[in-house]
């Protein structure tokens, strides 16, 4: 680990102050703090916002829900306003890592996180996000759990994010504060594909602050939830996922939102299968169909083909168990 100066900041202007110089902001540091030790990343100076006060879920006006860049991924699942509005953003937090990491991890590092893929956390493998220009190993190398859509002949690294992937299907946004004052950013456009720039993987500007992660009110009632797929129960990152959320009136699908993780450089929206489902009715063959578009313009590489007939089966299943034909 190199050597960085710290410093713990009590109010939302000295967090700024510092961030402006340079200062990566830290909190649970379940993510950074590994990747200092491993020396991928050398930040010369941590700025600690632990102590800010941006630890609380709130319901919004017009009845949607506002979680604080500091509640605990812990936090946000147990509590009853997300459990009882959007479960799948509860289930997806309550399949992320493990529980001790959980009570350490903020919502605001979670979005953040970087990549689980070997070769980024491997300070002597070519990886153009760690090293920009160094090239990619992963596209000769072993390549299992990396992404088949949305990579580029730059990078190919999925992002890890189980709760990104709630919040993507959601259509959340992301609150941000900066030098410049207050913005909001559609949490779809919020992560960065890698195209020939992955070094860049969100759109903060320097010495912004996540402050908030916002869902909107959806219509009701909104059936939802998160189907993880991995090689094993617990403390593993997806090979896929699927987070669908249905709204169905009069035996009807009126809204469809549907994304994937584990099989993307960042959470993939699904608007194909979306299409298919709005305004049909709920039937065996309606999910087979629509799951059946979950991999368009898929580029798997030499490990990871199974990936693309895996995706389509993991988004039939959980559209099958949120429409309520399990």
């Amino acid at each position: 680990m190199h050597p960085f100066s710290y410093t713990r900041v009590s109010d939302t202007r000295q967090a700024l102050d510092a961030g402006r110089t340079g200062g990566r902001y830290i909190a649970g540091g379940t993510t950074l703090v590994d990747l200092m030790r491993e020396t991928v990343e050398r930040p010369e100076a941590l700025v600690d916002i632990s102590g800010l006060p941006l630890d609380e879920v709130t319901v919004t006006e017009r009845g949607g829900l506002r979680i604080g860049a500091l509640v605990t991924m812990s936090e946000a699942a147990a509590h009853p306003k997300v459990r009882t509005l959007y479960p799948v953003v509860s289930q997806a937090l309550e399949l992320s890592a493990s529980a001790q990491l959980r009570n350490m991890a903020t919502i605001g590092g979670n979005i953040m996180q970087r990549t689980r893929c070997t070769y980024f956390r491997d300070v002597t493998a070519d990886c153009n996000k760690r090293a920009p220009g160094s090239g990619c190993a992963a596209l000769d190398g072993y390549n299992r759990t990396h992404a088949v859509l949305g990579a580029s002949d730059s990078c190919v690294a999925t992002h890890p994010s189980d709760a990104a992937v709630a919040f993507a299907v959601l259509e959340a946004t992301v609150h941000l504060v900066g030098p410049d004052g207050d913005r909001r950013v559609p949490f779809v456009g919020f992560l960065l594909r890698p195209g020939n720039t992955p070094q860049h993987e969100q759109v903060l500007k320097q010495g912004e602050l996540i402050t908030a992660v916002e869902i909107s009110a959806h219509p009701r009632p909104l059936r939802s939830g998160y189907l993880k797929v991995r090689d094993r129960q617990s403390y593993e990152f997806a090979l896929t996922s699927a987070a669908v959320a249905l709204h169905i009136r009069g035996g009807v699908i009126r809204e469809a939102k549907v994304a994937a993780g584990g099989v993307g450089t960042v959470p993939w929206k699904l608007p194909a299968v979306e299409r298919n489902l709005i305004g049909e009715r709920p039937s065996e063959s309606l999910w087979s169909a629509a799951a059946a578009k979950a991999a368009e313009g898929a580029r798997p590489l030499r490990h990871n083909r199974f990936k693309v007939e895996l995706l389509k089966r993991t988004v039939e299943r959980q559209l099958r168990i949120v429409g309520g034909m399990k």
